[in-house]
């Protein structure tokens, strides 16, 4: 299939449009890449994944009767286009939406026959009668989490994060938006919503908010159901949802406590009750919807494939349907060198594998198990901190790929560690470090959703286990960000003072911790940097002192002997801020010990000596991750692409 180019830089558009026939054909097949030299050293070798993820996916008729398919079409951070497919012949139409930015987490195809959605701090009609968006709204940011209809036939969304509601009604054009209806200090996740027959409104908001919104929907007045027990110190309620009943009334959950909801009001009930649920088609982002008016019945759609298949509800006879669409790629997260030359990582929205072989000038290209956000190598493995589940993968590049299944040691990559403690304190790795004894692999990052504080997960190659330390052993309250070992095995680490999404933040500023490898102890710990929010990035100095990256911007030398910052400097005048993203491995050590630092805007070396550090190159496109060195060449990501840049001779 061709993939027509969508937002690109200019130097992208060429290699995309050569790519997009060899790698959409099929999972893991290789790809000639054809790569662009770009002048000064660069090389673009193509799209790490050229592949949009969904939305949500609808099936509908438009006015001459045809089965039509809608898909919300979603990368590298945009939702782009609502995909128009045409389930009989393929054809496609994409709409593009008011604005680009950001994603649907919910959408709803409503009882009369359009599709609704909100993001970007947009209400959206899409009338596939019309077939076009037929109705839009600016209202406060940002997102839908959770939408229905009420018994009028009026559209309501909850947004996140901060809890605000608006109402459509297509019979009277009426839009209200009633800002937000609850102010906590966490992003809140109102990921359920529902009216009752007499027509007040109800909002379950997630996480660490934890409680049912009641808004009456004249006076825009707001009550609310809380739990009798306080919230818990680290994190919130997890679950709260709310359910309409075909009796009129609706039904709601905070944890394992049930109430009733009618008439704007509450009652407390002893144990959870029988829910026959009023059909309605809405869901969050992973809405499939996939009953044909027709009679037939979405199989599968397949955005990588650009293959729709469709199914007779009665005989399960099958028929396939392809379709192109635009679309620029997924964005790579971190990358690294394998021991046989090769460049592999990992890419969000959606989550793929890819490896790239410079030699050979070949990609390959796969689905995965979660989304690889750190990677390590080890001799001839690599190890991958994936979310969203906080697992630790191993693969083994020279074995045959195995589709990662849980619970199967036989896979390659396989899970070597997964646990509800390792989700708890690492659900989304932010660093991962192999430890110089060759036998430890060590994890850490965001906790779970509606968390505050996240640990340190450190598994035994040789035996197989796995330890889990909570982060009240580390630093209570802090998220590990970066991680090196010391010559003599002992840990640094820079922390993150943010909370997972939901939570609450409880520190005001990031710090430096050491721990003794050996016992698991911290043995110190200071925010040494004022304000710091985040240590991005460290690697150890050929004195042993440890070079560093604050928030992006403030470069530190900190010496551990004397536990104390020797050297800080602002650098976002001179070079900008630094590459960024969830394990960014922003500093690339050269086998001769040299040191490059990945700007957005370029390459910088680092004089381990004098501390100096001065770019050696502007980049063509700016720079989004890193990083590897492999023969001469420093490989990073782009938004969507691969690049290389030759290493000069020092100077």
């Amino acid at each position: 299939m061709m993939i027509r180019a969508h937002g690109l830089m200019p130097t992208d558009l060429p290699v995309m449009i050569a790519i997009a026939v060899m790698t959409m054909t099929g999972p893991g097949q290789t790809a000639i890449a054809q790569s662009v030299d770009l002048g000064d050293g660069f090389i673009d070798h193509g799209p790490a994944a050229p592949v949009s993820t969904n939305r949500g996916i609808v099936s509908v008729a438009d006015a001459e009767g045809r089965d039509m398919v809608l898909v919300w079409l979603y990368d590298t951070g945009n939702t782009y286009a609502l995909l128009q497919i045409d389930a009989e012949t393929g054809e496609t139409v994409e709409h593009a939406p008011p604005s680009t930015r950001c994603a649907p987490y919910a959408s709803i195809l409503a009882s009369n026959g359009r599709y609704y959605t909100h993001f970007a701090g947009h209400f959206i009609e899409f009338d596939p009668l019309a077939g076009e968006i037929s109705f839009t709204a600016e209202t406060i940011p940002r997102s839908a989490m959770s939408m229905t209809e009420d018994d009028e036939g009026a559209i309501w969304a909850a947004t996140y994060p901060d809890a605000g509601v608006a109402s459509y009604d297509p019979a009277t054009g009426d839009f209200r938006d009633y800002g937000s209806i609850h102010e906590h200090p966490s992003r809140q996740y109102p990921r359920s919503m529902a009216a009752d027959d007499q027509g007040w409104i109800y909002v379950g908001i997630d996480l660490a908010a934890g409680r049912i919104a009641i808004l009456d929907r004249e006076s825009g007045a707001v009550s609310f159901v809380t739990p009798d027990e306080a919230l818990p110190a680290g994190g919130g309620f997890g679950t709260v949802r709310v359910h309409r009943d075909l009796n009129g009334r609706v039904y709601g959950s905070i944890g394992e406590q049930w109430y009733e909801l009618y008439a704007g009001r509450a009652t407390r009930l002893d144990e959870r009750p029988e829910i026959n649920r009023k059909p309605i088609i809405t869901g969050s982002q992973g809405l499939f919807h996939r009953d044909l008016p027709g009679g037939e019945r979405v199989r599968r759609l397949d955005l990588a494939e650009g293959l729709l298949v469709v199914e007779n509800a009665d005989t399960e006879e099958t028929r396939e349907v392809s379709f192109d669409y635009s679309g620029g790629g997924a964005s790579p997260m971190g990358l690294i060198a394998t021991a046989d030359g090769t460049v592999t990582g990992g890419t969000y929205h959606p989550k793929r594998f890819f490896q790239y072989d410079p030699g050979a000038d070949e990609w390959n290209r796969r689905p995965i198990y979660g989304q690889w956000n750190t990677v390590t190598a080890v001799e001839d493995l690599i190890y991958v901190g994936s979310y969203s589940m906080g697992d630790l993968l191993e693969w083994r590049p020279a074995d045959e790929w195995v589709p990662t299944r849980r619970d199967d040691p036989d896979t390659n990559p396989r899970i070597v560690h997964f646990s509800p403690e390792a989700k708890r304190e690492a659900e989304r790795p932010y660093t991962i470090l192999a430890h110089p004894d060759g036998r430890h692999i060590i994890y850490g990052g965001m906790p779970e959703y509606g968390h505050t504080g996240g640990g340190l997960v450190i598994y035994d190659r040789e035996t197989g286990t796995t330890e889990v330390i909570p982060h009240e052993r580390v630093l209570q309250w802090h998220c590990p960000a970066s991680l090196i070992a010391l010559p003599d095995g002992n840990l640094v680490g820079g922390t993150s003072r943010e909370p997972a999404l939901g939570g609450v933040r409880k520190v005001d500023v990031a710090e430096l911790f050491i721990m003794d490898f050996a016992t698991r102890e911290v043995l110190w710990h200071a925010p040494l940097l004022d304000g710091v929010a985040r240590y991005t990035d460290m690697i150890v100095g050929p004195a042993g002192e440890v070079f560093g990256i604050a928030d992006r911007r403030r470069f530190f030398v900190f010496d551990p002997a004397e536990r104390a910052i020797v050297h800080e400097t602002d650098l976002e005048e001179e070079f900008g801020l630094t590459a960024s993203n969830q394990g960014p491995r922003l500093f690339i050590q050269t086998p001769d010990d040299r040191i490059f630092v990945l700007f957005a805007r370029g390459i910088a070396e680092l004089d381990p000596e004098t501390w100096e550090i001065r770019m050696r190159a502007e980049a063509p496109v700016a720079i989004n991750n890193g990083g590897a060195f492999i023969d001469g060449r420093l490989y990073y990501a782009t938004n969507r692409n691969l690049h290389s840049w030759e290493v000069p001779e020092p100077e």
